[in-house]
């Protein structure tokens, strides 16, 4: 069976998490905005395409949190916004 590759997902609500680590982005100097990559970008578009909600944990963001519950507030106001 071939298809894409999540990271969670919920399919019969239609919905997926991907944790984005830092293979997701381009490489960029230092100080600029991190950009996902092509690969990343085309399958949020096509995931999206078949009515997925498709939520993004980037590593940058994860790894800011100081403790488990500034984890557990981050992941709830992920998956409440896009509820």
């Amino acid at each position: 069976r071939e298809g894409l590759s999540l990271d969670m997902a919920q399919p019969e609500a239609k919905t997926a998490i991907e944790v984005d680590g830092p293979t997701h982005f381009l490489k960029c100097t230092k100080g600029t905005q991190r950009v996902e990559n092509g690969r990343t970008k085309f399958k949020s578009r096509l995931l999206r395409q078949l009515g997925w909600t498709l939520i993004h944990i980037p590593y940058f963001d994860w790894n800011a949190l100081n403790d488990a519950v500034a984890q557990d507030s981050y992941l709830q106001s992920k998956t409440i916004s896009n509820a």
